[in-house]
C-alpha cells in the first residue's frame, strides 16, 4: 500500500516541509472515484484539478471528469490510453499506476473526507502564496511605498482564495473570452434581440442599453425629488423577480436575464425599501401604507403581494456609514453565500473612503470610492448600479436636465463609470412654478402640466458599449413606480 500511495515523483527527493499536502489522500480519492464513478457528482462542484498538489494526480482527476461528463465509465482500463505517453506516469511504472490506485476499496467510504482535505490543503497553499507575496512586497522599499495599495491587493487575493480556492487564473485565454462573448450574443438573440445583460424591468431602457452587463459600473444620478431611489428599487426588484421566474421556468442561472440582488441602502432602512416594493406590487400608495389608510380588500392584496415576495432573492443591507472597504467585504460574502449577480448602492456620497475624511480631501475620497466600486464590479464579475447626487448647478439653469459636468465632487465618477444615467422629471420643476388660479398664466401652466404630468426621462449621458440618448418613462408617484410608456416611438423594434 505504501508503494501505491507514494509520491509519483523522484522517491529520494525530500518534500518541502513548509507546504501542506497529502499525497496519500489524493491517491485514495482517485482510487475511489475510479471504483465508483457516482462519487464524482459529490466532489466535482468544489474540487478542481489544480487543487491537487501532485500534477499527475490533477491530470488523472481531470481525465476522470471528462470521461464521466460524456457518460462513459472512468476506470484504469478506459483511462490507460490517455496516459501511455505521460512522462510523469512513466516515472512511477507506467499506466499500471492507475490500477494500483484502486487497490483499496475501503477508500470509497472516506472519499468525501479526502476531497474536503485536498481542497482545504489547496487553500492553505494558496494562503501561503498570498502571505509570501505580501511579505515580499512589504519588505521591498525599492519602489514607492504604498502600503494601502498593498493591503488592497492582499485583500483581493485573499478573496480569490476564499472564492475559488486559489489565486491562479489571472490570464484568460482568448478562446474562453470568445466563448463568453458568444454566450452574451446568444442571450441577446433569445431575448428578442435587445437584452444581453440583466434586465432593468423597463423594455425601453433595455432597448437603449442592452441590459446591465457583468463588470460594468453604472451611475444613476439626479437631484433630490427626481425619484432615483425609486428607479433603483424598481430595477433591483425587476432583476430579482426575473431570476426567480426564470428558475421556475427551468432556465439555467447563467442564461437568466435576472440575478439575485444585493441592495446597500445607506440612506433608507430595509423596511422603508420593503414598503416601496410592496406599494409597487400591490398598487397601494406607500403613504397610505405607512399611515394605515387602507381597506380590508387592500390589506388582502397587500398580504398576497407580501406572500409572493417571500422567496424573492433580494437582499437589503441598511448598515449606515459603510466604508468602501466594508461594502466590498460584505458584497464578497453575499456573492459567496447567496450567489448575488447584481449590486445596487444608494448612494455613493454616503460611503466613506479609507482616509480620515475632511472637506479638503473629499474629492480624493470620492475618487477612491468610485474606483473601488468599479474594481468590485470587475472582481465579482457583476454589474454595480451606484446612485449619486448632483451639484446645485442644475438649479441655476433654465433647462434643468442634468449634464455630466453636474456630477458632484469628482470627475472621476464619470471617468470610472461605464454608463451614466440621469433621471429627470419636468413636472417636478413645473409644480414649483404653479401660479395662483386667478393669474393670467394659470391656464397655460395647467395645460403644460397636463401634457407632462407623470412623465420622466432617463438620460443615458455616457455608455461605453453603445449610443447615448434619452428614454421616456411613466412615473406613478403614489406607488413610486417607473414603467414603459405605451408610445410607438419607444416600443422595442419588432423583428420578423
Amino acid at each position: 500500500m505504501a508503494e501505491i500511495l507514494r509520491h509519483p515523483g523522484a522517491p529520494d527527493a525530500p518534500e518541502p516541509p513548509s507546504v501542506p499536502h497529502n499525497i496519500e489522500a489524493e491517491a485514495a480519492l482517485l482510487g475511489a472515484l475510479m471504483i465508483d464513478n457516482r462519487l464524482v457528482e459529490d466532489v466535482q462542484l468544489r474540487l478542481r484539478a489544480d487543487h491537487f498538489f501532485e500534477p499527475l494526480h490533477g491530470r488523472i482527476y481531470e481525465a476522470i471528469l471528462r470521461m464521466t461528463d460524456r457518460n462513459m465509465v472512468a476506470n484504469p482500463v478506459t483511462l490507460r490510453p490517455m496516459f501511455e505517453a505521460d512522462e510523469a506516469m512513466k516515472e512511477v511504472g507506467g499506466p499500471g499506476y492507475l490500477a494500483q490506485l484502486t487497490g483499496s476499496g475501503a477508500a470509497i467510504l472516506g472519499a468525501r473526507d479526502f476531497a474536503a482535505q485536498i481542497y482545504d490543503l489547496a487553500l492553505l497553499r494558496a494562503l501561503i502564496g498570498v502571505g509570501r507575496d505580501l511579505v515580499e512586497g512589504a519588505m521591498d522599499t525599492s519602489e514607492e511605498v504604498a502600503p494601502l495599495t498593498q493591503i488592497e491587493r492582499a485583500e483581493t487575493e485573499l478573496y480569490k482564495v476564499a472564492e475559488q480556492g486559489g489565486g491562479e487564473g489571472k490570464v484568460k485565454a482568448f478562446a474562453e473570452a470568445t466563448r463568453i462573448a458568444l454566450q452574451t450574443a446568444e442571450k441577446a438573440l433569445n431575448s428578442g434581440g435587445h437584452l444581453s445583460g440583466i434586465t432593468t424591468g423597463l423594455e425601453s431602457l433595455n432597448g437603449k442599453i442592452g441590459g446591465m452587463h457583468p463588470s460594468d459600473l453604472m451611475i444613476l444620478a439626479g437631484r433630490p425629488g427626481m425619484g432615483k431611489t425609486s428607479l433603483a428599487t424598481n430595477i433591483a426588484f425587476a432583476a430579482a423577480q426575473r431570476f426567480l421566474r426564470d428558475q421556475e421556468d427551468g432556465i439555467a442561472a447563467e442564461k437568466s436575464a435576472g440575478a439575485p440582488t444585493a441592495f446597500f441602502s445607506l440612506e433608507m432602512s430595509a423596511d422603508q425599501l420593503a414598503t416601496r416594493v410592496l406599494a409597487e406590487q400591490s398598487g397601494i400608495s406607500s403613504e397610505n401604507l405607512r399611515m394605515g389608510k387602507i381597506s380590508q380588500q387592500e390589506f388582502r392584496n397587500l398580504a398576497r403581494a407580501a406572500a409572493e415576495l417571500q422567496s424573492l432573492p433580494l437582499y437589503i443591507d441598511d448598515t449606515p456609514g459603510l466604508s468602501i472597504a466594508a461594502l466590498r467585504a460584505r458584497a464578497r460574502r453575499l456573492k459567496r453565500q447567496k450567489g448575488i449577480g447584481f449590486i445596487v448602492v444608494d448612494y455613493l456620497q454616503l460611503l466613506s473612503g479609507t482616509g480620515k475624511g475632511g472637506d479638503s480631501n473629499r474629492v480624493q475620497e470620492i475618487s477612491e470610492i468610485s474606483r473601488g466600486l468599479k474594481q468590485l464590479a470587475k472582481e465579482l464579475d457583476l454589474p454595480v448600479l451606484a446612485l449619486s447626487q448632483l451639484s446645485r448647478a442644475v438649479e441655476q439653469r433654465e433647462d434643468k436636465r442634468p449634464q455630466l459636468s453636474d456630477l458632484r465632487e469628482s470627475g472621476s465618477i464619470e471617468q470610472d463609470a461605464d454608463m451614466v444615467w440621469f433621471v429627470y422629471r419636468g413636472d417636478y420643476y413645473l409644480q414649483a412654478k404653479q401660479p395662483s388660479e386667478d393669474h393670467p398664466d394659470f391656464a397655460g401652466w395647467q395645460e403644460e402640466m397636463q401634457r407632462i404630468y407623470g412623465l420622466a426621462e432617463v438620460i443615458v449621458a455616457k455608455q461605453r458599449h453603445g449610443a447615448t440618448g434619452k428614454v421616456r418613462l411613466k412615473f406613478d408617484s403614489n406607488i413610486t413606480r417607473f414603467s414603459d410608456l405605451a408610445e410607438s416611438d419607444y416600443l422595442p423594434d419588432m423583428r420578423d
